[in-house]
């Protein structure tokens, strides 16, 4: 089931809030576990199974490192733990990628039936090894309760894309929670901005994407070749963003408040900015579990850097050009920590956010393309190294006739709206048109954005989110 669909949002959401607004206090977390659940087998029941083994491995792990604490075995306890919950992960989503590269370079044909792809299995097995290791290092108890850590795991908000919560950071609000009417309308805001970027503009300009990245690159021009993968740097933008922002929302409507996963990636001046801005619960993730554990900045920095995002990129695909795409922004990275960034402190602004644009696009092209080849034909495609013409008529055409939809998604991915919001909230407060601005005009445009993504959802297909594939 997605947050996009006619399933959800007349059917699956408006229960549950039924329901669990009915329920008494202490029923609440059963209310939301049996939909959480519900939520995930909707497409696929078979793979509750895999959630509940993992959970199952987690909740066993937990118990026998609160038994063992500040004893010697709970190295061995954690250790053990975490290599089944990597063991679980390597087998759904890496086997078939192992067993296709050892054909490649070897002359062994290992024939074995691989397995399908649990949706969202990267990001619960990360809350699992999150839950895990926040244990073992003090910073939250163990769940003596199997339900509350289904419940804390399965949550569907942000079961199967994240973002990635930390059991420490929602230890309290699985027990203690609170929902207000601020709280709630929030949420419902949230929800509907979210709503808005998934279905009016990533599905929007999808067709674009497809357009230029799929069809025949001999019919490609230059101008063609970054337009297009501007199109694209866009959609997962909203995309991924939109989802994120509809399960913060859903949290707020159930009294759970989640971090914030992205904070306008593309205004930044750097790769290494762009990737505090970006997904920043993987970020965070990977910084806190294998970057400091490694030694940090304090040992081996180079070596720990590049296995992050070696990591990185390999927790986004079984496919060698996620490698290819995490190692590409680890050398950028690097290179800033060396000179680049006194080097670009020092340049007009302009000239910084450019070298981020461009190099952010070249990191989409290795991004989107699995097949390497063809991502560094549109490669030399971008930078004139094919024989194309340097414009094309298909490109004057889509341009022209998606211009506002194009505007729109340029000001939606950049902090103007939110200043502009900000900027009339102050000057509306202390006067009569602040109360008609925020109790009228605000839930107005959420009920338009509803209205209108609801509008676009008829008739179309099945439009899972982008995310889902990891």
């Amino acid at each position: 089931m997605v947050f996009s669909s006619f399933v959800f949002l007349f059917g699956f959401l408006p229960l549950l809030l039924l329901l669990y607004f009915l329920a008494k206090r202490r029923v609440k977390n059963s209310v939301l576990l049996v939909f959480s659940v519900l939520f995930y087998a909707w497409g696929e029941p078979l793979w509750v199974a895999v959630l509940l083994l993992s959970v199952c491995g987690g909740w066993i792990g937990g118990t026998q490192l609160e038994r063992y604490r500040d004893r010697p075995a709970s190295k061995l306890v954690l250790a053990f733990a975490v290599a089944f919950q990597i063991l679980l992960l390597f087998y759904f989503k890496y086997i078939g990628f192992l067993l296709d590269t050892l054909r490649s370079i070897t002359s062994i044909d290992i024939q074995v039936e691989t397995p399908g792809l649990p949706i969202g299995i990267s990001f619960f097995t990360f809350q699992v090894i999150s839950y895990l290791i926040d244990v073992y290092r003090k910073e939250a108890p163990a769940l003596s309760s199997f339900s509350k850590l289904l419940l804390y795991i399965s949550l569907f908000p942000q079961l199967v894309a994240g973002p990635i919560v930390r059991y420490a950071d929602v230890q309290d609000q699985l027990t203690h929670r609170r929902v207000t009417l601020e709280g709630f309308s929030q949420g419902v805001i949230r929800f509907s901005i979210g709503l808005g970027k998934k279905v009016v503009l990533a599905n929007s300009l999808s067709d674009g994407v497809t357009l230029f990245l799929d069809g025949d690159l001999h019919d490609l021009s230059v101008m063609g070749a970054w337009f297009g993968i501007i199109l694209f740097a866009l959609q997962i933008y909203f995309d991924f963003s939109g989802y994120s922002d509809m399960a913060i929302g859903l949290g707020y409507m159930y009294g759970f408040r989640f971090r914030e996963n992205f904070d306008y990636p593309y205004i930044s001046r750097s790769a290494t900015e762009f990737w505090r801005r970006w997904n920043m619960s993987v970020g965070q993730f990977f910084r806190d579990y294998v970057y400091i554990p490694l030694g940090g900045n304090r040992v081996r920095p180079m070596f720990n850097l590049f296995v992050v995002w070696f990591l990185t990129g390999l927790w986004h695909g079984a496919s060698w050009n996620y490698v290819l795409w995490g190692l590409y922004f680890g050398v950028f990275i690097a290179l800033e920590k060396r000179f680049l960034h006194r080097l670009l402190s020092t340049l007009p602004a302009v000239v910084s956010h450019l070298y981020f644009l461009v190099v952010v696009l070249v990191g989409w092209v290795l991004f989107y393309f699995e097949s390497l080849s063809r991502g560094l034909m549109y490669l030399r495609i971008m930078f004139g190294m094919a024989a194309v013409p340097l414009t094309d008529m298909q490109l004057l055409i889509h341009f022209r006739n998606h211009l506002f939809l194009l505007t729109v998604a340029c000001i939606a991915a950049s902090p103007l709206p939110r200043l502009f919001h900000g900027k009339t909230s102050d000057y509306l407060r202390l006067r009569p048109a602040g109360a008609l601005y925020v109790n009228l005009l605000i839930p107005t445009l959420c009920l338009g954005v509803l209205t209108i993504s609801t509008l676009l959802l008829v008739g179309k297909t099945y439009t899972p989110f982008f995310y889902f594939r990891f």
